[in-house]
């Protein structure tokens, strides 16, 4: 269990910072203890459990044996009244809300809203000079890029670089230490929050109006109007509808931008992989007319792409995973959990496992051919608590990928360059590359 109170805390955020989190903090202790073991972290006894069983079992078992349990610097900036902190029946009531914006008629209306972010953002980023090779920050560019989209297209908000800006302060205390004073990244969140919800709640009420009067109809897709008709029947109140669309900008951000960075990281470390991707999108190509947009049809037919994207995150999962508190003690693997004990469960524990991949630590994207059983892949976690973004999110990498191999040349500045944690994955230099347009001779 470590020191008093502390435990292995140290340890713990040392072996984070370096992304090596499994490598160095819970495979040597699944080699001296197993798959299942106790630690003290941040001042919780804390269980971390490994494999597809444990996950199953924790995962599943959310409102029954186990609560999502967040940093309290979290819940301040994401809100007491995100779905992160409902349980119950108001977690399924709120996500209900998503899951309506994101079914199929949803995801049709927001296809070609993503193609026109993707492509204004491509020709603002990636081909602001026609005559020669660009170098953008891949990362942090498709940061601002999956902000916009989640703003606009799924909330329909017009978003600006100084809403973008004010976010990102949100989002950096996240995870941060609880010290609110003046030059601590958590004051500085709270500020940022303030002015965020502010903006929102100005919005929200103008926008509210206009529906009360008959000004503004429904949009399909959009799912700032789904949450405001569930405000005008009583069925979600005002604080709500803010807290869930700062999580959810929170939800959509550093992960779905990590996803879009490590595709093309293995990509670009993997030229037959790149070849036959780029052929699945030649093919779609051929079948459009000049200039014409992609459709959610189309997007079903990427097959091989969303197999890449998938083993790209497999290898390096936005999320290492997520704790959970014991509501009542718990009998697991001939162990007692005790009541508000925490329970850590990972992805790498089953990602870099030989038991569930072969040669787990190879890129082979060709291994999501064959159905991957339950529990085993979790980039976007699993059961009652599965992202509820998870179709946007894949939309977003799909449409991105489509438009930049089909249009852009690319290569990485920094091959080998390091991810590091904080406590969300993110390459060190923000994933540097050179860019050139296919299309820059005929467009001289």
């Amino acid at each position: 269990m470590g020191f008093p109170w502390i435990g292995e805390t140290m340890e713990f955020f040392k072996s984070q910072r370096k992304n090596r989190l499994f490598e160095d903090f819970v495979e040597p202790r699944i080699t001296k203890y197993g798959k299942i073991f106790k630690t003290r972290l941040m001042g919780w006894p804390t269980i971390v459990v490994n494999g597809a069983e444990a996950n199953k079992f924790f995962l599943a078992n959310e409102f029954k044996v186990v609560v999502s349990s967040w940093p309290s610097t979290s819940v301040e900036l994401m809100g007491k009244n995100s779905i992160m902190e409902k349980q119950g029946d108001r977690h399924r009531c709120l996500r209900g809300f998503i899951a309506s914006s994101l079914n199929s008629a949803g995801l049709e209306a927001l296809v070609p809203k993503i193609c026109n972010s993707v492509e204004l953002h491509l020709q603002k980023y990636w081909n602001n000079n026609k005559n020669s090779i660009n170098t953008i920050s891949l990362y942090n560019s498709t940061k601002v890029l999956t902000f916009t989209i989640v703003f606009e297209c799924l909330l329909g908000i017009k978003a600006n670089s100084g809403i973008f800006t004010t976010f990102e302060k949100i989002l950096d205390g996240v995870f941060a230490l609880a010290l609110s004073f003046p030059g601590f990244r958590f004051y500085k969140a709270k500020k940022a929050r303030k002015a965020v919800e502010k903006f929102l709640v100005e919005v929200v009420r103008e926008k509210r109006k206009k529906m009360e009067e008959g000004l503004e109809k429904e949009e399909e897709g959009m799912l700032l109007d789904q949450l405001l008709r569930g405000m005008i029947r009583g069925e979600i109140s005002e604080e709500e509808v803010i807290d869930n669309v700062v999580l959810l900008v929170f939800a959509a951000h550093d992960t779905t931008s990590f996803a879009i960075a490590m595709t093309f990281k293995m990509l670009a470390q993997h030229p037959h992989s790149l070849s036959l991707l780029l052929q699945e999108h030649i093919e779609i190509m051929k079948q459009k007319k000049p200039l014409e947009r992609i459709t959610l049809e189309d997007t079903k037919k990427m097959k091989y792409t969303w197999q890449v994207a998938r083993e790209s995150m497999r290898l390096f999962p936005p999320i290492f995973g997520s704790f959970r508190k014991a509501i009542t003690d718990i009998n697991y693997g001939g162990f007692t959990i005790p009541r508000g004990w925490k329970v850590l469960w990972t992805t790498h524990g089953t990602h870099y496992n030989q038991q569930y991949f072969e040669d787990p630590l190879s890129f082979n994207p060709s291994r999501f051919e064959e159905e991957i059983p339950p529990y085993v892949y979790l980039p976007f976690g699993g059961g009652p608590r599965l992202c509820a973004g998870y179709q946007l999110a894949k939309l977003n990498i799909l449409i991105f990928v489509h438009y930049a191999v089909t249009g852009y040349e690319w290569s990485l500045i920094y091959p080998d360059e390091q991810i590091t944690m904080d406590p969300l994955p993110f390459p060190a230099h923000g994933m540097p590359i050179r860019v050139s347009s296919k299309y820059r001779e005929r467009c001289d």
